[in-house]
């Protein structure tokens, strides 16, 4: 019998169940995710802050629960997300040419991108509580009072 082979040195992943993750499918693509996880995915609108609903569901399990594939998940499962930042990708160059005819073209393209953050999986579709806000900065009057002693 042979000696079970290191993951590591086989480029598998080794993903460890602690919580709930899902399988969610956004801008033609599919995408594991579980709570505070940090996703780029193609543009979605909204402002960084912007709370963002991603209702195709494929998949939902946990440590405790089996997993829930397909036609098994609740229509109304949701996870949930926060904006981050929206984004611009790396550019890629697409170069064309036909061969002794003198024809080449080179196009540059950037992919707008928008970076969430997973926030909550929920499999009755319930939305999480929204996050206080940190109290804005109160500016003080005091460097605007010198500034216009200097002008004077």
């Amino acid at each position: 019998m042979a000696a079970p082979r290191d993951k590591a040195r086989t480029g598998k992943f080794v993903f460890v169940v602690t919580g709930m993750y899902a399988i969610i499918r956004t801008g033609g693509k599919q995408h594991r995710v579980a709570e505070n996880d940090r996703i780029v995915i193609e543009r979605l609108a909204g402002a960084p802050g912007d709370v963002v609903a991603f209702d195709d569901v494929l998949m939902l399990a946990g440590a405790a629960v089996p997993p829930l594939i397909g036609a098994q998940v609740p229509d109304e499962a949701r996870v949930f997300g926060e904006v981050l930042a929206q984004q611009r990708g790396a550019k890629i160059l697409v170069f064309k040419k036909k061969r002794r005819q003198n024809y080449r073209r080179l196009r540059g393209h950037r992919q707008e991108q928008t970076v969430v953050r997973i926030t909550a999986i929920s499999a009755d579709g319930t939305a999480p509580e929204p996050r206080a806000q940190a109290p804005a900065a109160v500016e003080s009057e005091a460097p605007a009072a010198a500034a216009t002693a200097d002008e004077v």
